[in-house]
């Protein structure tokens, strides 16, 4: 049997246990760590749009005059991601 060392993409911690799984049938990961703020997550998300470096790279796209769906058709992420993830950074406040 392989063991996994599975750690909180959000805090780094090593307290994790497993959650169940998501629709998709991919396994979700609990973060046991007080001081983390997310409670959930998952290791290898069935779509990629989510991930903090997809976002960052929308951001990037954008403010060297990429089109909307040119960045969705190069990122591998629906049109309505992209601008979702824009109209949450013109609006900082936004939750």
């Amino acid at each position: 049997m392989v063991r996994i060392s599975v750690l909180c993409p959000h805090c780094q911690s090593e307290q994790v246990i497993k959650g169940g799984t998501t629709q998709a049938g991919k396994q979700r990961y609990r973060c046991q760590n007080a001081d983390c703020c997310h409670d959930s997550f998952v290791l290898n998300p069935a779509y990629h749009g989510h991930l903090p470096k997809v976002k960052e790279q929308i951001l990037d796209l954008s403010l060297n005059g990429r089109g909307l769906r040119d960045t969705a058709r190069v990122l591998h992420v629906s049109p309505t991601t992209v601008i979702h993830e824009l109209k949450q950074k013109r609006h900082p406040s936004a939750p």
